[in-house]
């Protein structure tokens, strides 16, 4: 029995470990998921949980405790500002790690990290009335009318369809 590991060791040393868990961390502020392995996640969890601990709290104290792991004002602001407060009647589990699946190159279980609830959404606004169409004028003068011609269309489909015969329909290529 292995006694006293308080955390996994993720085949990394530790200050590679703790540098790696600190930027999952602010890519889970900044964009609410993350993408990773199942391993990581587990052990980013930890962490996340106890960032939003702090961000409820929200003393100087746990402010400083959020910056030396997030390294940012913006995000050590978002979290108290944004993400705490979404908590505060919740006792835990802030945070989910659902599994994905195998990932193809190594076999490693993949899994997303994410919060729980999701941010409020923005006050629905009503819909835009259906714009009236305009109605059509009269031409004023008629212009004798010009034979148009056919518009050539010199994109890299277009090209590429008469060069193989599978021009458009209609078209010179079919």
């Amino acid at each position: 029995m292995r006694h006293r590991t308080q955390s996994q060791r993720l085949s990394r040393k530790t200050s590679h470990r703790d540098a790696m868990l600190d930027n999952l961390l602010k890519s889970l502020v900044i964009h609410g998921q993350i993408h990773t392995t199942h391993a990581k996640a587990k052990a980013a969890q930890r962490l996340a949980d106890r960032l939003v601990t702090w961000g409820k709290d929200g003393s100087i104290h746990a402010r400083r405790q959020a910056y030396r792991i997030l390294q940012d004002r913006l995000l050590v602001k978002q979290l108290f500002a944004d993400i705490a407060p979404r908590f505060m009647d919740a006792p835990g589990g802030y945070t989910r790690v659902m599994r994905l699946g195998i990932r193809r190159g190594d076999g490693a279980q993949t899994s997303i990290l994410a919060f729980s609830r999701l941010p409020a959404a923005a006050p629905a606004t009503p819909a835009p009335k259906a714009r009236q169409r305009p109605q059509p004028q009269e031409p004023k003068a008629e212009k004798p009318a010009q034979e148009e011609k056919p518009k050539e269309s010199h994109g890299l489909f277009e090209n590429l369809r008469n060069l193989w015969g599978r021009g458009k329909k209609g078209s010179a290529g079919s």
